[in-house]
């Protein structure tokens, strides 16, 4: 009983540090994420034949380093620009608002807009967009510790394991931690690399469909499905459906809204129904509600980011549960094949 006390103590105690924390730990959080980029990136450039020499460690960080915040930087300058010529646009939007619920009141016979009201309260389109802004803002906002952090991540990575040998003395202990660091590196690795490599194919292509149906600020909604596509279920739902309704707000008509969603949804089942699992599944090993529950969880502590981060944390969860004979069962309910 007591153990259980403390247990739940202690989750109680953790949850209170992460509502709390949410300023100082979501940087940090990203910039781990950017970490592993670099990891990946740095694994490719030592691939690269430079005659008989390899190139130095310092200098493959810096290449990851240089190329991933250039990538960064771009997408930010284009997104603000994006952003800043959305707001202007928002009038217009609002107008189109009006002149598409008179189009439905009149072939339907009903009032779209009190039976909207009735069902979800009042609809702001600039509301909406203006807490999409500002979900934007806030993780550019943080770009200077990101970097500030990944650089002390970098120095840190190179002595780190000096440190865990002085720590556990003992070989039998080393080499325990070792391989369970090397198991969460390997998962988390594999996972963030690959789930990028999706989003990213499928926010070039939805960008490309985009630009084709002549779709206003493409870059920006073609950069919001590739980090929506990072939630599990329901981020490529919500890549879908943004475009696709901006689409009518846009053009007044129906056509080119439902060739929107036609052609996003076809690209995000593609990518999310088919080439995602045959090539993830072998390293996603993950309930389904389990993922929904974290997506729940995560989601409702630190937002969009906290929807992002919930495979991964969840991976690691089971992955330092399934090594402790204590917690093995829960690492067991949470796996998604029953084995660890």
């Amino acid at each position: 009983m007591s153990n259980f006390f403390y247990s739940l103590l202690a989750t109680i105690a953790i949850v209170i540090i992460l509502i709390y924390g949410k300023e100082l730990l979501l940087p940090f959080v990203l910039a781990i994420i950017v970490w592993f980029l670099i990891k990946v990136i740095r694994n490719f450039v030592k691939k690269i034949p430079f005659g008989k020499r390899t190139l130095p460690s310092w200098f493959q960080n810096f290449i990851a380093f240089a190329l991933i915040f250039s990538i960064l930087g771009l997408s930010g300058n284009l997104l603000t620009a994006n952003i800043s010529k959305m707001q202007e646009a928002l009038p217009t939007y609002e107008q189109n608002i009006v002149k598409i619920t008179e189009q439905i009141n009149e072939n339907l016979g009903i009032d779209v807009i009190s039976w909207f009201k009735d069902y979800s309260g009042d609809f702001d389109i600039s509301g909406i967009l203006k807490s999409l802004f500002n979900s934007i803002y806030e993780i550019l906002a943080n770009t200077f510790m990101v970097i500030l952090y990944v650089l002390f991540l970098l120095l840190e990575e190179s002595i780190f394991p000096r440190k865990l040998k002085a720590i556990f003395s003992d070989t039998e202990k080393y080499e325990k931690v070792s391989g369970l660091l090397r198991e969460l590196n390997q998962s988390i690795n594999s996972y963030i690399s690959l789930k990028t490599l999706i989003s990213l194919i499928t926010g070039i292509l939805c960008y490309i469909v985009l630009l084709i149906l002549g779709v206003d600020f493409a870059f920006f909604w073609a950069f919001l499905i590739f980090v929506l596509n990072y939630i599990p279920t329901i981020g490529s739902i919500i890549g879908t459906i943004f475009p696709t309704i901006f689409a009518l707000l846009q053009f007044s008509t129906y056509t080119p809204c439902v060739l929107v969603l036609i052609s996003i949804g076809a690209i995000e089942i593609l990518g999310g129904n088919l080439i995602e699992p045959r090539i993830m599944r072998r390293s996603l090993n993950v309930s389904s509600l389990v993922v929904l529950l974290s997506l729940a969880f995560w989601g409702s502590i630190w937002g969009i980011v906290g929807m992002i981060l919930s495979v991964p944390i969840t991976m690691m969860m089971i992955i330092v549960f399934a090594h402790f004979p204590q917690t093995k069962s829960i690492a067991i309910l949470l796996s998604g094949n029953a084995k660890t």
